[in-house]
């Protein structure tokens, strides 16, 4: 059975994005064969972000397959992940980590995860996380 990896925003909504730069990158990478979690937080940061940039239509598809857990299986942010998500965010003054990437942090560090799909450097940078493919 295939470890669990972590999904970001930026690889969801890529995958519902056919003009972003990382859509087939996204699209190979869900499809292959492994299992990926995120947070609620996450779901909540890509359908907002997915209404802007790609419109309703295409933010209900993504937040309906989201909320399904066809595309990840959802993990719900403690109130203990938003405590050491909260002292990370403070910890890392030097990085422009948002506040909900230190609630991914603290989620992946609760269930010992650490491949992250993404396509920006934040998880590399907390010197925490591997980003995969």
């Amino acid at each position: 059975m295939p470890h669990s990896i972590f999904a970001d925003t930026g690889a969801l909504l890529a995958a519902y994005n056919p003009r972003d730069k990382y859509y087939h990158a996204a699209q190979a990478f869900f499809h292959s064969d492994h299992r990926f979690v995120t947070t609620n937080f996450v779901v909540d940061e890509t359908i907002t972000l997915a209404l802007n940039r790609v419109g309703h239509r295409l933010a209900v598809e993504l937040g309906d397959n989201l909320w399904s857990g066809n595309l990840a299986g959802i993990v719900y942010v403690t109130k203990t992940d938003q405590r050491l998500a909260w002292d990370l965010f403070k910890r890392y003054d030097d990085k422009m980590f948002s506040f909900t990437d230190c609630t991914s942090f603290a989620v992946m560090l609760r269930l010992g995860l650490t491949d992250v799909f993404t396509f920006d450097g934040d998880f590399t940078q907390s010197g925490l996380f591997t980003k995969v493919p």
